[in-house]
């Protein structure tokens, strides 16, 4: 049985559960419980923190689990990314009182506050920077008023919350993060057939069914539009003039695409929800 880590709570663990019901595996009823089992699917699941996640992965001791791209890095687990989930995306930087570091290097030397250590320290590392991590686990922000860090390294939204403690953002991004799936052995039985689904989910999400007629003459700039992610389907209708097309639209694209096959001179322009795919 496949042995799947998922978050038990935080930012990515609704989603993540959501995802993994959409792709047809069974869903936790009890918000208490820690494991649960799909035999159908030949699966088991296990709710855990999020930032444990890497640790029993890379360990072995369950073969898959979601996870952040940055908790995964922060571990130093010998786990590693299979594949990115598009959702539960983050920005980390530097923040500094204003003047007081104005490039990467000003960093060297200073106290930085982070929850990230490893994270943080391998980017400097990488940059040629060498300071001083302090690792702490939240309200990363009041560090430097409280003087225990002369800048921070944090998770960037908005920065209305930096501004709100005398910060401004500096350098360069850190990283950009999002959730992933991550495995320490990826060929492990079962791991692709998850990866589909999951991949069917994202299609399902990003893209709509696109229906519409056409005069048969105008089929080539209306495949310009709407080339689909191979080609369009394209069938006869009972006037022979006329044709009826089919193909897969990004869903945020869905009202202009729409716009412009009326102008061009498409009829009973429909469009359907995708529920699962297999691409």
């Amino acid at each position: 049985m496949l042995r799947i880590a998922v978050p038990n709570k935080g930012s990515l663990s609704e989603t993540a559960v959501e995802m993994l019901v959409e792709a047809g595996y069974i869903g936790r009823r009890d918000p208490r419980a820690l494991t649960v089992s799909d035999p159908r699917n030949g699966v088991e699941f296990f709710y855990l923190r999020p930032r444990d996640i890497a640790t029993y992965v890379g360990s072995g001791a369950l073969d898959v689990g979601i996870t952040g791209r940055d908790l995964l890095l922060d571990s130093g687990s010998a786990a590693v990314e299979i594949q990115a989930l598009d959702f539960g995306g983050s920005t980390f930087r530097f923040a500094a009182p204003p003047g007081t570091v104005s490039a990467l290097t000003d960093l060297a030397g200073l106290r930085i506050a982070t929850s990230y250590p490893k994270l943080v320290g391998d980017f400097l590392a990488q940059n040629g920077v060498s300071a001083h991590i302090v690792k702490l686990d939240g309200a990363v922000e009041v560090s430097n008023r409280l003087g225990v860090a002369d800048a921070i390294a944090d998770v960037v939204e908005t920065g209305s919350t930096l501004r709100a403690q005398g910060l401004e953002i500096v350098g360069p991004v850190i990283l950009e993060s999002t959730a992933v799936l991550i495995s320490a052995q990826p060929d492990r039985a079962g791991i692709s057939t998850l990866q589909r689904r999951l991949q069917g989910v994202l299609v399902a999400r990003q893209y709509v069914l696109m229906d519409y007629d056409l005069p048969i003459g105008l089929l080539e700039r209306a495949q310009a539009i709407t080339p689909g992610l191979e080609s369009p389907t394209v069938s006869p209708l009972a006037d022979g003039s006329w044709v009826a097309v089919r193909a897969m639209v990004p869903r945020d694209e869905t009202n202009h695409v729409m716009d412009e096959l009326y102008e061009l001179g498409a009829r009973a322009i429909l469009v359907s929800s995708i529920h699962a795919a297999r691409i």
